[in-house]
């Protein structure tokens, strides 16, 4: 086993300062990786990401991280948690601003919120609840079921009642993924650095994995 390194990728869209600032807080080092070539020295990467999807992987591209975090995520070489866009990009494809594909390391679509009414405004902006399907994953770890997290998004991934691996919903008009964790690959909408207690605890669990 590969001794445990953690770095954040930094390709122009993430909130690094304020992962950086709660993993800092949490006492695991951590480093900002700016070339693809260091990508291999990691065993967890952390994909934030704040912004447009199409935008988003444009820049993974450019920056040459996007096929090689896929192969390193797809071979299991290291673990992956993606950030709110960051989850996102795990998926399969997105249709913002057009429809453009995504790492494709999880087979989940990334659509806009249908607005149901004047109470669920887009995009979701604030504490939501979220129900934790297993509460007997490491990655849920000493998180209650019920327990809120932030969030700030207009697109979300589609849950379907059929989903076998570890994951937590939230509900905003409808039901969506608000968390998972498939092997390596982790994800959560929310931004765990932002939701206080709950969310220090997430990233804990992430690097324990």
């Amino acid at each position: 086993m590969r001794k445990f390194r953690l770095g954040i990728l930094n390709y122009g869209m993430g909130n690094i300062a304020s992962v950086r600032n709660s993993l800092n807080y949490l006492s695991i080092k951590n480093d900002l990786i700016n070339n693809s070539n260091d990508l291999h020295k990691y065993t967890h990467i952390i994909l934030p990401g704040v912004g447009s999807f199409k935008t988003a992987i444009i820049n993974l591209k450019k920056k040459k991280y996007f096929n090689i975090l896929k192969k390193l995520a797809s071979t299991k070489k290291i673990k992956i948690l993606g950030i709110c866009l960051g989850m996102q990009l795990l998926g399969k494809s997105s249709i913002e601003n057009g429809k453009s594909e995504g790492l494709g390391l999880i087979d989940i679509n990334v659509k806009k919120f249908k607005k149901t009414s004047n109470s669920f405004r887009v995009p979701h902006v604030g504490f939501n609840t979220i129900c934790i399907k297993n509460e007997k994953s490491k990655f849920f770890k000493d998180i209650k079921n019920g327990s809120d997290f932030y969030f700030v998004h207009s697109f979300r991934m589609e849950y379907k009642r059929n989903f076998t691996f570890d994951l937590a919903t939230s509900n905003y008009g409808e039901e969506f993924l608000a968390a998972f964790n498939i092997d390596n690959i982790f994800g959560t909408q929310f931004h765990p650095e932002k939701s206080q207690g709950n969310g220090l605890r997430l990233l804990y669990n992430f690097s324990k994995s």
